[in-house]
């Protein structure tokens, strides 16, 4: 249950605040009717109530990301923007490359390169046209000048391919381990294509990070069958490594079966041979089942929440949270909670949050931040309560 308390007033140079106390929540089952759920302090065991407060709100905010060193939250806009967020205000970003904003492409990603530190290298990802009507996704890598709240040195290290009609399924979330680069990219709403190692849409990517495929990725070689790492993707929205280097990510079904899946090297998930879901209009899809070749969900949600996002939480504001996966629903209007152990994975909470959840990020000192998608969606802060 939600208990709204407190008062908001405009943005400044210290952020105002709405603040919400919020009490351990009815947990929605995958497949099940929500059922009740006991909780208990920390020690034994038991959830985490926490508190919500209420920041700045933005155009279509689609990515966030705390920049290591700093105390700046980087966020971006689907439309093209890119603001800086620190104890001073918000700042917007120059430099900026020119996107197409149509459906569900625009502004992407932005993640910080292991080199942030010292050379402020990031990367950033957004959908492109050819000028004929197709378009495609991008990933880029900059340098982010914070006094100057520039981008400067952009360069265009991968893209979709192929260019295609339509504006949805891009997916293009950004992830790094060590020296590779992982990228999710969506089958743009073309089903066949997640099937067929000839492209890398509908797939998930691994590269250097300057672009190019990363040795020994697993199913084949050349310039585009060199980059995949997983295939049969349909929109996997969010990506995410945990404690032990094993590689989740969060992925949209379509009416019905969306998917949180453990991503091995060289597994095809499925998309569009099986699905636990089935296509709109009531068209069935085989479901997954043992022996069919194709890596199953450790867990699938029907009906949809449309998974958005995902993020592996490694804090200590939230010691008995530590190691599980976060998930931001935007039909479910839902912040998800997933217990990982090990290979395994089970649903564990869900908040209702009353509005479309399109990012969730940890901040440096262990509190979890939100997004809400869309026109004023507001950059929310969860601690203990």
């Amino acid at each position: 249950m939600l208990a709204l308390a407190a008062c908001s007033g405009p943005s400044g140079p210290e952020p105002s605040a709405r603040e919400t106390a919020v009490t351990p929540p009815a947990s929605a089952a995958p497949s099940s009717s929500p059922s009740a759920t006991e909780s208990g302090s920390p020690e034994d065991g038991g959830t985490h109530e926490f508190t919500i407060v209420e920041h700045e709100r933005f155009d279509e905010p689609w990515a966030m990301a705390f920049l290591p060193g700093t105390d700046v939250l980087a966020i971006t806009e689907r439309p093209g923007n890119i603001l800086l967020r620190d104890g001073a205000g918000l700042r917007e970003v120059d430099g900026v490359p020119e996107v197409v904003a149509q459906g569900q492409g625009g502004l992407a990603d932005l993640i910080p390169g292991p080199t942030f530190g010292t050379d402020g290298t990031v990367y950033l990802s957004w959908v492109e046209g050819d000028g004929s009507g197709r378009t495609g996704g991008v990933v880029a890598k900059a340098t982010l000048d914070l006094e100057r709240a520039e981008l400067t040195g952009l360069t265009r290290i991968w893209e979709q391919e192929p260019k295609v009609d339509g504006s949805g399924h891009f997916s293009l979330r950004l992830a790094i381990r060590g020296d590779d680069l992982f990228v999710t990219s969506g089958e743009r709403q073309q089903m066949n294509p997640a099937q067929d190692p000839a492209n890398n849409l509908g797939a998930i990517v691994r590269l250097t990070l300057d672009g190019e495929p990363a040795p020994g990725n697993p199913l084949g070689e050349g310039p585009v069958a060199g980059q995949l790492y997983s295939i049969g993707h349909r929109n996997p929205l969010g990506i995410a490594f945990d404690a032990d280097g094993r590689l989740w990510s969060s992925e949209m079904g379509p009416q019905g079966g969306d998917e949180l899946n453990l991503i091995r090297p060289g597994l095809n998930y499925g998309w569009p041979e099986v699905s636990n879901g089935s296509h709109y209009g009531g068209g069935e899809i085989p479901d997954h089942a043992p022996g069919d070749g194709f890596a199953p969900p450790k867990v699938f949600w029907n009906p949809s929440v449309s998974p958005g996002s995902l993020m592996i939480y490694s804090g200590d504001l939230f010691p008995n949270w530590r190691g599980d996966a976060f998930l931001g629903a935007l039909s479910g209007e839902a912040l998800i909670r997933v217990d990982l152990d090990g290979e395994d994975a089970a649903e564990a909470e869900t908040w209702p949050m009353g509005n479309r959840i399109r990012a969730v990020t940890e901040a440096l000192d262990g509190a979890i931040w939100l997004l809400e998608d869309g026109a004023g969606g507001r950059l929310l802060e969860l601690r203990p309560a």
